[in-house]
């Protein structure tokens, strides 16, 4: 005998081979039941999953009843998780087998709901997190079959306990009673269908045995076990005794038979408790092993109970034959009378309900209560909507029982089966809608062929019966089969009705009136049904006139007008159907239906009786249509108001019905609520009120401060001091500046035409500062949104047309003519270029005015041949010097021939760039350099700018050019002017910014220059040939110059001051170089 290890090494070894090989769930399922039946503890048994955590975990309750419920749940989440490890161990998995979405409502009223369910999950392989749920990571392309094969055989096993324990089945329940303490009380049930009261009969010795072998009946074994010992029952009939059954009510019917499902109980067996009817009773029961079990007659408590007399339940419990009208017992198939079958009326419940009233009616606009009459509102004028009146129910809808939830794999037909298409459940044939997702099922559901147990049963061959000879035929049997003839024959006329179009009520009502069985039905109706349909016409017009001739007399008294009733076919034909074929009855039936469809109009105020009947017919007798005729002339003022091109008359704020006014408000524009209504008609009855209806409707809809809202309708505005409503205002993105369109559309209209592009920034605070290329291109990409609205297309042309030179300027093969400044691509490889717009020529790389003598010699070369033979260039001496080597825009290269001056702070006139004319370096009020703490416009200057070399004598200037090796000028060129300084300069003269000459007093020594820009020559020279002017700092400058650039000047111990300064002096200049934006012309 193997130990209980082996048992379950071997099961489970067995199961995970058929899930691993992917063979069906079923196969899989003895291997599953034995693992789950094996006497062992779930930490003993489960080695993937943490079985008694789960069920510790999910398991909540204060009695068993509870209890059990919750293992249902944790049953059913455990279905679901099997479904997913049945689909990763199949060789054809679903497509989207890789993730599983968190927002799936199976998937979130089942496994999110449970504690543990994740974790499973990632057993599984759905270890990556993902935003809207859980997949297999990116690098994995398959799933480990072998492991998901092992996890869902324990998902399987741990599933089947907790069913077992729920149905009170499992072999060893002590092993989760020990872990659920709620679970050791069983005199509370999920499962508790039954009591069956204590009669003084017992069971057999052998009662166990016999019980294990039967099918297990929804009855407390308890309470079995506690009947007392009596003598055996034989089979006859007529020897079992009544016991009082009290069923509670359950939506699966549990007093039907546990075999065939369909027939009531009237036997119960006490050796395997079973319910079964008399059919399956004998039947079950003939076979030899079972033929001494103990049995016991059953009644039903609903059988027991006296049948009211209220009308209710006696049209339940009785059925009148369509042919006879013979008063029959539901349980009779065959009328008594007759011997026809029994058929379902096809008259409706709700006929004879008298029409509802409705006085008046709400409008969906402005919420105004009209009269039924009217099909316009009387405030807002809208039209109301034209719906069916309401009809109340006689009869609340029956909704069937739901079937069963299935068990994943019970044995039973594969036919029967059926899987939902939204949450892959497995589902069984008799259950039209899933029983997770509770979606219908797609198509409709195969008719089982052949009945099947509800409950895993074993197959029991029935005993064969020796035939009798009939000598005589049953009249019994002769029924049945005359009622199968019938029914056949029935179904076959109505299949092929449906082919051709036909209804089945049509067919059943032709086969009444017909009376010929050779007759095809579809025959009939083509040939007779129109003569039917106009005698049933005339007929009804007949009634009326007779009832037309009985109310003459009061008629005359009354004023009252009579209308003869014209029926359409539509409405004749319903009636035909309704009544059974019946012509008299079917005519009265629908002139009494169209006299309530007449009341009913009435009553919504059509009071017109004879147009009620004409459109009536013409519509085949629906109200809806009838009602669509009536109000379309009633809705052709309102149709011609919405589709005529003038505009909709203006609210009248000042009309003297405040609540008219505010219902037009509400309905017009669309008002949150009454109270905003009211607030926008008091803000527009102030006196002297400056907002106009949209305004403070605007207003009103986004807040119901009053206050606020009045500051937000009262904005003034900063350049020309009106007032305006907040929407009238115009803002940049760059600040939080408003001001009024007009004034918005001015500013850039001047900016666009007048100024530089650079001008285009807010008028109030003048931000933002776009001399970052970066925030220049974000904001005037949010910039152009909004001038496209404001600007004249003209001006909205040539502000593309500055930003386009603004982009262009960035382009190496970008150039500048030195004649007329203007801004060309150049992709030649020549030194002469002809400018577009003069067509004067000027070098590419000098940007000087081309001359013969440029051809063939670089720039330096010309620029060499120039000074030695040009008399006009020798006559200017230093200051054409200056001119020559003046000032390039770092950003733009446009050259200015100008000396750099007293203030070195340069604005270029072409791209507004603000820089530093010694060093390059740009001016800015936000500094990007860190732990600066200058605050305001300024530049950071490297050592060797003329920012802080302008500030030397010009003899310490000289030394330190003598000491690199470096010639300069101390005396003018011959024939050059004296006297007065001619370098040319930009001057600032009431915000004009001139070009003109220094004419500052020169100074002996200083080549004909003023002592101002003879410095400016000596530090030229000095960049020229890169010389660092630290090697003549002082101490101070030293320390200072250290302490600017963040040098540490840390003074060593015993280190005296010569050495100190020297090697602060080397630390210096190889921490700190110099400016690589000096200009370095030679």
């Amino acid at each position: 005998m193997p130990s209980l290890s082996e048992q379950l090494q071997e099961a489970r070894s067995q199961a995970e081979v058929c899930l691993y090989s992917g063979g069906r769930v079923l196969e899989a399922r003895a291997a599953v039941t034995a693992m789950a039946r094996l006497p062992l503890p779930p930490c003993s048994k489960y080695h993937h999953v943490s079985a008694e955590t789960m069920v510790i975990e999910n398991s909540f309750g204060s009695d068993r009843k509870e209890t059990l419920a919750s293992l249902q749940r944790l049953s059913t989440a455990l279905n679901i998780l099997e479904k997913y490890g049945c689909n990763l161990t199949n060789p054809n998995r679903p497509k989207y087998w890789r993730t599983v979405k968190h927002n799936n409502p199976v998937f979130r009223a089942t496994v999110d709901a449970i504690q543990g369910g994740r974790a499973v999950l990632c057993l599984y392989g759905y270890s990556s997190q993902k935003p809207d749920g859980l997949s297999f990571p990116d690098d994995v392309s398959d799933p480990d079959v072998g492991k998901v094969a092992a996890v869902t055989l324990e998902v399987m096993s741990l599933r089947m306990e907790l069913e077992m324990l729920i149905k009170e089945t499992h072999p060893h329940p002590e092993f989760y009673e020990r872990i659920i303490a709620t679970l050791r009380h069983k005199d509370v049930g999920l499962n508790t269908d039954a009591v069956v009261s204590r009669s003084s009969f017992s069971c057999s010795k052998n009662h166990s045995d016999s019980q294990s072998k039967s099918l297990a009946f929804p009855l407390h074994h308890h309470s079995m076990r506690e009947s007392g010992h009596a003598g055996s029952l034989s089979s006859n009939r007529q020897s079992l005794k009544p016991v009082q059954v009290m069923l509670p009510p359950f939506k699966k019917h549990p007093e039907n038979c546990t075999i065939c499902g369909i027939f009531r109980i009237t036997v119960h067996c006490l050796s395997c408790l079973q319910g079964m009817c008399l059919e399956c009773d004998r039947l079950y029961h003939s076979y030899p092993e079972r033929a001494k079990h103990r049995r016991t007659a059953v009644t039903s408590s609903t059988s027991s109970t006296p049948t009211s007399k209220s009308g209710n339940s006696k049209s339940s419990s009785t059925w009148h034959c369509l042919h006879c009208t013979k008063v029959n017992s539901s349980q009779d198939v065959l009328c008594e009378g007759c011997e026809c079958p029994h058929y379902e009326s096809l008259s409706s419940a709700g006929d004879d309900s008298p029409p509802a009233t409705i006085t008046d009616w709400q409008c969906k606009s402005c919420t105004v209560v009209n009269a039924a009459s009217s099909i316009l509102c009387e405030v807002c004028e809208r039209p109301r909507l034209a719906t069916r009146p309401p009809v109340t129910p006689s009869h609340p809808p029956i909704t069937p029982p739901r079937p069963p939830a299935p068990v994943l794999g019970m044995p039973g037909d594969p036919d029967s089966q059926w899987v939902c298409q939204f949450c892959t459940y497995l589902n069984y044939s008799p259950a039209t809608v899933c029983e997770m997702c509770d979606l219908a099922r797609p198509e409709p559901a195969p008719l089982p062929s052949k009945l099947r147990p509800p409950f895993p049963v074993r197959r029991v061959p029935a005993l064969p019966v020796k035939p009798k000879e009939l000598t005589q035929e049953d009249p019994n049997s002769c029924r049945q089969r005359r009622m199968k003839e019938d029914g056949l024959k029935l179904i076959q006329l109505i299949r092929d009705g449906e082919k051709n179009g036909i209804s089945p009520e049509e067919v059943y009502t032709c086969m009444k009136v017909a009376r010929d069985t050779n007759i095809l039905p579809c025959q009939w109706l083509k040939s007779e049904l129109a003569q039917q349909l106009d005698k049933i016409s005339l007929l009804s017009a007949m009634f009326s006139h007779q009832s037309i001739r009985s109310c003459e007399a009061s008629a005359e008294g009354s004023g009252k007008v009579i209308v003869a009733v014209q029926l359409s076919r539509a409405e004749a034909k319903q009636s035909w159907l309704t009544a059974g074929g019946d012509s008299e009855k079917a005519a009265r039936q629908a002139l009494q239906d169209r006299l309530a469809k007449v009341k009913m109009l009435c009553s919504l105020g059509f009071t017109d009786e004879a147009h009620c009947h004409e459109v009536l017919r013409q519509s085949g007798g629906g109200v809806r249509g009838a009602l669509a005729f009536l109000q379309r002339p009633l809705l052709e003022p309102f149709h011609e108001r919405i589709w005529s091109d003038n505009p909709e008359p203006a609210v009248d704020i000042h009309h003297p019905d405040k609540q008219r006014v505010c219902r037009r408000l509400l309905a017009v524009y669309d008002l949150p609520s009454w109270g905003r209504c009211e607030l926008a008609l008091s803000l527009l009855q102030e006196h002297n009120a400056p907002y106009s209806l949209e305004d403070v409707v605007q207003a009103v809809q986004e807040s119901h401060d009053r206050e606020f809202i009045k500051r937000v309708l009262a904005k003034e505005c900063p350049i020309c001091l009106s007032v305006f409503p907040h929407s009238k205002m115009q803002s940049l993105t760059s600040c939080q500046c408003s001001v009024c369109c007009g004034c918005f559309q001015q500013h850039f209209t001047i900016a666009v035409r007048d100024k530089h592009i650079r001008d285009m920034v807010c008028p109030v605070c003048w931000e933002p500062d776009i001399n970052d290329p970066e925030d220049l291109n974000s904001y005037f990409s949010t910039l152009d949104i909004q001038l496209r609205e404001c600007l004249e297309p003209e001006v909205y042309e040539l502000f593309h047309k500055k930003l386009t030179e603004q982009a262009l300027i960035k382009d190496p093969k970008f150039l500048w003519c030195c004649h007329c400044s203007y801004g060309f691509i150049y992709d030649g490889d020549q030194l002469k270029v002809t400018c577009f717009q003069c067509h004067n020529s000027f070098c590419a790389q000098c940007k000087k005015p081309w001359e013969s003598q440029h051809a063939g010699l670089s720039c330096e070369q010309y620029q060499s041949w120039k000074r030695e033979n040009d008399p006009e260039y020798q006559k200017q001496g230093l200051a054409g010097y200056l001119r020559d080597n003046g000032i390039t825009c770092p950003n733009c290269r446009f050259q200015y021939a100008l000396s750099k001056g007293g203030c070195l702070h340069f604005c270029c006139s072409q791209c507004r760039y603000q820089f530093c004319s010694g060093c390059n370096n740009p001016f800015h009020t936000t500094c990007a350099v860190d732990e600066c703490t200058v605050s305001g416009l300024h530049a950071h200057h490297p050592r060797d700018c003329l920012f802080y070399l302008r500030d030397w004598e010009p003899s310490r200037l000289q030394a330190l050019l003598e000491n690199n090796g470096v010639a300069y000028n101390t005396d003018p060129p011959p024939g050059t002017q004296t006297g007065l300084c001619g370098v040319i300069e930009q001057k600032d003269d009431g915000g004009q910014q001139p070009d003109s000459a220094c004419g500052a007093l020169t100074q002996t020594g200083h080549a004909g220059l003023c002592e101002k820009h003879y410095r400016e020559y000596l530090v030229s020279l000095i960049n020229s040939y890169s010389i660092d002017p630290a090697r003549l700092y002082s101490s101070n400058e030293l320390l200072l110059a250290c302490r600017r650039y963040k040098v540490d000047d840390t003074h060593r111990d015993g280190e005296d001051g010569f050495i100190y300064y020297s090697r602060l002096l080397e630390k210096l200049m190889d921490e700190v170089p110099l400016g690589d934006k000096v200009p370095r012309k030679k």
